[in-house]
């Protein structure tokens, strides 16, 4: 069965061309500037803010106190240019300023009645706005769409409300509680939905690999770890016996598309790796498919070697799958 890390990734067997990587960075930020308007932000949503006037508007609208030096450093802007900003909020009584209850010697933002309404009408203007890119896309398109753009802020970005310098979450492994083998199967099937565009058959072989985990399950030679990343499941994989003699086989292996970039995988790997050394096996085996690049690189990095490759039809695709194995 599938041992897929459940995301993809560069190719493994690709050189890295930092310079085309440049490119295309750059390329999509001239395409995502233009798609959400944002030389012309007032016009596009209709209102009379800039796109940093605007999130000023919304920092200040969510957070109970906020005060000058945090905007500054939460939207990266000149001290000078978000005085003159907030000086003209000010001027047409959008904001109040005064102490800060923290530090005497900080002001504090505060938005006016007419400043809510302000921020009421951004907020409701672009939910309108971004439900519109949206409208057009399918229900797997959605998908990968959302799931790509968690992708790009857990490896680009940090929360903002985070204090400068934050170490970014570490995922956590544990046991499976009830409920967590019924997850790891309607995960699987809907993450390869849609990345991959796997049908209900791949669905119906994760179904009954996690059936027979359960019904099989002896402590001693099986165990399956999720990992949790802020409190949430971030993935999972498990470790089975394999029917051959002293062999032991990874299966299932996901990680949640928001949860990309934490070094998920590479734990859940070694959990596997670990667990199956310390139980005495002498191999550990998987099989999983070419087209998944970034499992690939888990595997070799993880010490395991491709052993066989062969074509088949799959879960309504043309596929080619791999044997790996590692000697323990």
């Amino acid at each position: 069965m599938t041992a897929s890390a459940g995301h993809p990734g560069p190719p493994g067997d690709t050189a890295p061309d930092p310079a085309a990587d440049v490119r295309e960075l750059r390329r999509f930020n001239r395409f995502y500037v233009n798609l959400i308007g944002a030389f012309d932000y007032g016009r596009q949503l209709y209102t009379p803010f800039t796109l940093t006037e605007a999130r000023i508007i919304y920092e200040v609208a969510h957070h109970q106190q906020v005060d000058a030096a945090d905007l500054r450093v939460s939207l990266s802007l000149d001290a000078g240019y978000l005085s003159r900003l907030l000086g003209k909020f000010e001027d047409r009584k959008l904001i109040s300023r005064g102490r800060s209850e923290r530090d005497p010697r900080r002001q504090c933002i505060m938005l006016t009645p007419a400043g809510w309404e302000a921020a009421g009408l951004l907020e409701e203007r672009s939910q309108e706005a971004a439900g519109a890119l949206l409208t057009d896309l399918d229900t797997a398109d959605r998908a990968r769409l959302v799931d790509s753009m968690r992708t790009i802020h857990a490896l680009l970005g940090t929360d903002p409300q985070e204090p400068p310098g934050a170490r970014p979450p570490e995922a956590v492994l544990r046991r499976p509680y009830p409920g967590d083998l019924g997850w790891m199967v309607e995960r699987n099937a809907a993450v390869y939905a849609a990345e991959y565009g796997f049908d209900l058959g791949y669905e119906a072989l994760v179904a009954r690999i996690v059936a027979e985990y359960a019904e099989a399950f002896d402590p001693r030679w099986d165990r399956t770890w999720i990992a949790e990343l802020g409190g949430e499941r971030a993935g999972a994989v498990m470790c089975v016996r394999d029917g051959r003699p002293g062999v032991a086989r990874l299966r299932l292996l996901l990680v949640e598309p928001g949860a990309r970039g934490h070094g998920v995988g590479r734990q859940l790997v070694g959990a596997c790796v670990e667990f199956a050394r310390e139980a005495g096996y002498g191999e550990l085996a998987l099989w999983t498919n070419s087209l998944l690049d970034a499992a690939r690189g888990l595997y070799l990095r993880a010490g395991f070697e491709l052993v066989a490759e062969s074509a088949h039809h799959s879960f309504g695709r043309d596929l080619v799958g791999q044997d790996w194995r590692l000697t323990l």
